[in-house]
């Protein structure tokens, strides 16, 4: 008896092990499938911004953010087109002048990586009332009140990891940018853990806004004026795997 009952108890959790990892496997495959295969956002940002050629501006030559132009809800949301623009776009923010909201500092501007974890990286970020747009590497993430879509970024990371025929497939994303204390955090989903962090601070040559990443990398950037010509049209990313 005690030898069919020990049979049993080890029947019941052999079922109980391969029904969890199956549980796990479809979770996996659910999340994999949302996060390539699921619906792109729609593109509601302005073509005439996207078209657009952002290299040509000054970048010192910021709005003045005096309420007497468009407020951040009467502005399309912007985001990327696929997984990456073909070449940086005009800003999005161009004609918002509503003041920044309380506990926001101005990072405004074009911004490069001289020191830490992604030397080299460059940035444009734009900002109006509640509203904040990064553009970089070819994706562009904004947050905050517009006159097409929800309040998160709603989007691709840009990272193609795998092609099939002529069509790329790059992680969707999602994220808010919360201002705290003066620090610009961005949570996954809106909801979830803090992945990335800028603030400016004073460095050894001057003002820097310094971008702390969820890879535990601190990357402190440099004010520019002017769009290097490197940065015009964004260098491919990812593993890029051909599959048909």
């Amino acid at each position: 008896m005690f030898a069919q009952t020990g049979r049993w108890a080890g029947t019941e959790m052999k079922r109980l092990a391969l029904t969890l990892c199956l549980l796990f496997a479809g979770l996996l495959l659910f999340l994999f499938w949302l996060g390539f295969f699921s619906p792109r956002p729609p593109l509601t940002i302005d073509p005439a911004t996207l078209a657009g050629d952002g290299s040509t501006l000054n970048y010192c030559d910021l709005p003045v953010l005096d309420g007497s132009g468009k407020r951040a809800a009467d502005i399309p949301k912007g985001n990327t087109p696929g997984c990456s623009y073909a070449h940086f776009p005009l800003p999005i923010l161009a004609a918002c002048t509503e003041p920044l909201v309380e506990g926001a500092a101005d990072i405004r501007g074009l911004w490069l990586g001289v020191e830490g974890g992604h030397v080299g990286h460059l940035e444009r970020v734009e900002q109006c009332g509640s509203r904040t747009v990064v553009t970089a590497a070819g994706i562009i993430h904004d947050y905050g009140p517009n006159s097409t879509a929800g309040l998160n970024t709603n989007d691709t990371e840009g990272s193609v990891l795998f092609t099939v025929g002529d069509q790329e497939y790059c992680m969707r994303s999602s994220a808010a940018m919360i201002w705290e204390e003066g620090v610009l955090n961005f949570y996954a989903f809106g909801w979830g853990p803090k992945m990335v962090k800028r603030y400016l601070d004073n460095g050894p040559d001057g003002e820097q806004l310094v971008w702390e990443y969820a890879d535990g990398s601190v990357t402190r950037m440099n004010r520019l004026c002017t769009l290097p010509d490197a940065h015009k049209v964004p260098a491919p990313r990812g593993r890029r795997i051909t599959l048909f």
